[in-house]
C-alpha cells in the first residue's frame, strides 16, 4: 500500500479555503448591492422634494395680490434685492429667496442651499409662503424640508416692451432636495413665467 503523505489533507483545505472565499466575494457583493440600492432610493426621494420644491415656488409666484407676496409678484415689473433678500428684509421677511437675476448673475451658484438659519437664509423653505405642508426629519424622509429661489429677468418675449427695466418677468426657479443621509442632495431648475393677471 502506497502512502499519500497527506495530500488528501492538503486538497481538502484548498477547497474549503476557495468555498470560503467564495462565499465572502458573494457576501460582499451583496451589501455593495444593497448599499447602491439605498443610495439610489436616497437620491430619488431628493429628487421628488426637489420637484415638490419646484412646484411650491410656482405657488408662490401665483398667489393672489391679497397677499404681501402676491402683490409684490402681481406688480408689472417687480425689484428684488440684487444680492438675495434674506428672513429680515422687506416686511416680515417678504423677500426671502427672490433675487434680481440680472444685477446677481447666477444666484443659485453662489448661495448656500443648506443654510436654514433664520439670520443667514436666502432661500425659501417649502410651504413657507405657501402653507404647504411636508414630512421631513429622521427615518424613510427626507432629512430637511427642501428649499427654492426665485430669480427674476426680463421677460423678452417677441413683441415685448423694448425698455427692460419696465418689461414683465420672466423666473428661474432653483430648487434643492435633500435625502435621508445628509450628503445627498439634488438640484432642479425651471424657468417659469406668471400665468395669473390680477
Amino acid at each position: 500500500m502506497k502512502r499519500c503523505g497527506g495530500t488528501a489533507l492538503l486538497m481538502c483545505m484548498l477547497m474549503i479555503a476557495v468555498a470560503a472565499l467564495l462565499a465572502l466575494s458573494g457576501a460582499r457583493i451583496a451589501l455593495q448591492d444593497e448599499r447602491a440600492g439605498r443610495n439610489d432610493r436616497d437620491r430619488k426621494l431628493a429628487f421628488q422634494a426637489a420637484e415638490a420644491a419646484l412646484l411650491d415656488a410656482q405657488f408662490d409666484i401665483e398667489q393672489p395680490s391679497s397677499s404681501a407676496r402676491g402683490a409684490l409678484f402681481g406688480m408689472a415689473a417687480p425689484r428684488f434685492p440684487a444680492e438675495c433678500g434674506t428672513a429680515g428684509t422687506g416686511k416680515a421677511g417678504v423677500l426671502l429667496g427672490l433675487c434680481d437675476g440680472v444685477t446677481a448673475g447666477a444666484a443659485w451658484q453662489r448661495v448656500d442651499f443648506t443654510d436654514d438659519t433664520r439670520a443667514g437664509a436666502r432661500t425659501a423653505a417649502y410651504g413657507q409662503f405657501t402653507g404647504q405642508a411636508m414630512q421631513a426629519g429622521a427615518g424613510a424622509v427626507q432629512l430637511r424640508l427642501p428649499r427654492y429661489l426665485i430669480e427674476a429677468y426680463a421677460d423678452r418675449r417677441a413683441g415685448a416692451v423694448a425698455d427692460l427695466a419696465a418689461s414683465a418677468r420672466i423666473y428661474r426657479l432653483s430648487a434643492m432636495g435633500f435625502g435621508a443621509q445628509d450628503g445627498t442632495r439634488v438640484l432642479l431648475q425651471a424657468w417659469y413665467r406668471r400665468a395669473r393677471a390680477d
